[in-house]
């Protein structure tokens, strides 16, 4: 009887991560990353300039801040918002077809923005929570970004070598943003999610009991200092997420390569979370955050000191292979820092977080674009690169600050 109910646990688990892979496939591959692959074809067709790609890639982070921020206030059904992010990113991605000036398209960007950081959030707690006893699962749901990355990015890929045009892009990625949401909405569903919520409110509700000032007083320092090393990270990354085609076409001219780099980097961060399976939830998370922004500096440094093929397909890998890991290890070390709270608190402290993240994205790509306005040749992206790793190593010594004012117990 015993093994028969572990059996089925252990089934519910893997249905419940994947599908947190596949809604994070949909929001994050395609609702936030789409544009980068799609960005080199939109300039090849005349429709934008740079700048005005740099416009979409702030109007997205822009709508991720927005609905960050929402998600630490909306007390709405987890399913309910999952199943409604995942719809809007659906609808305004396959809407890009139908518009064809900047202004119209940096409103959709925005609104895939905010549906993606809604589904983000709201996965994260849906799928963790329902983990609890098998949490080496949770890394299966951070695989679904960079398989979305990869799949976006091999098909642009594709259309580049058949001749096809952006909008032919926009609603291939529309489409398979369909197909996502219908792979995972039976599932997440509001009458399912009632059983488990009442559970999960009881056990809050005793949690509650071991609130202390001390409790209290961890989440307000120790979730700042997480917080504002998260948002580091988000800038760390973005230059080179945005512009790796862009980059790699300015180095690489004529070659085959370009389009590649960038599915390369789906691929590895398809794969973080896989290696990140064998790190204990237990361990110091803030020590293998340390790890993940240190192998990401250098990535973005490799693109810098060595602009070949094989800088980039190194740098691709570097960079992308901490990237979800990076994610797991951060809402795990927020759930530890709010498990006396309650699912509310953690849920308050990821979207901070989110907030903080999606902030260093904004900052990022209008950076990057009037710093390399201001240098001429290849090597115009070079000094926002480098401003970008330097970043990652300050949200080190953060989580080394951390770490000092609260280790843990052995």
């Amino acid at each position: 009887m015993s093994i028969t109910s572990h059996s089925d646990s252990r089934r519910e688990a893997w249905v419940v991560a994947l599908v947190g892979l596949v809604a994070l496939a949909s929001a994050m591959g395609i609702g936030r990353f789409a544009f980068t692959p799609l960005l080199p074809m939109m300039l090849h067709d005349g429709v934008i300039d740079l700048r005005g790609g740099g416009v979409l890639a702030t109007a997205n982070y822009l709508g991720y801040l927005a609905g960050a921020v929402a998600c630490m206030f909306i007390q709405a059904s987890p399913a309910r918002m999952i199943r409604a992010g995942l719809l809007a990113t659906f609808v305004f991605t396959a809407a890009m077809v139908f518009f064809s000036d900047t202004v119209a398209w940096a409103v959709l960007r925005a609104l895939a923005g905010a549906a993606s950081a809604c589904v983000f959030v709201f996965v994260s707690g849906w799928c963790m929570s329902r983990l609890v006893r098998h949490p080496e699962l949770a890394a299966i749901i951070f695989c679904g970004p960079g398989i979305g990355i990869a799949l976006t990015g091999f098909a642009a890929s594709g259309m580049v070598a058949a001749g096809w045009r952006a909008d032919h892009g926009w609603l291939l990625f529309g489409a398979i943003a369909l197909v996502c949401m219908v792979m995972v909405w039976r599932t997440v569903s509001p009458e399912a999610e009632a059983g488990a919520g009442a559970a999960q409110e009881a056990g809050e509700g005793a949690r509650l009991e071991l609130r202390s000032s001390q409790a209290t007083r961890t989440i307000l320092v120790q979730g700042w200092f997480l917080t504002v090393a998260y948002g580091l990270a988000g800038f760390g990354y973005i230059i080179t997420a945005t512009f790796l085609p862009v980059m790699a076409r300015q180095s690489l001219p004529g070659s085959v390569w370009p389009d590649l780099f960038w599915p390369m980097l789906g691929v590895a961060v398809a794969f973080g979370p896989l290696m990140a399976t064998r790190v204990s939830a237990e361990a110091d998370q803030r020590l293998w955050l340390s790890g993940c922004y240190v192998m990401q500096a250098a990535g973005v440094l490799m693109t810098v000191v060595s602009p070949t093929i094989a800088g980039f397909a190194v740098g691709s890998v570097l960079v992308g292979l901490p990237f979800t890991a990076i994610t797991l290890f951060a809402v795990r070390e927020a759930r530890r820092l709010t498990r006396e709270q309650g699912e509310a608190a953690s849920r308050r402290l990821v979207g901070k977080m989110t907030a903080a993240f999606s902030v260093g994205q904004i900052a990022g790509p209008p950076f990057a674009v009037w710093l390399a306005g201001r240098s001429q040749g290849d090597g115009a992206f070079a000094m926002p690169l480098l401003i970008a790793a330097l970043s990652l190593l300050v949200g080190v010594a953060l989580y080394f600050r951390m770490r000092h004012a609260e280790p843990l117990q052995a």
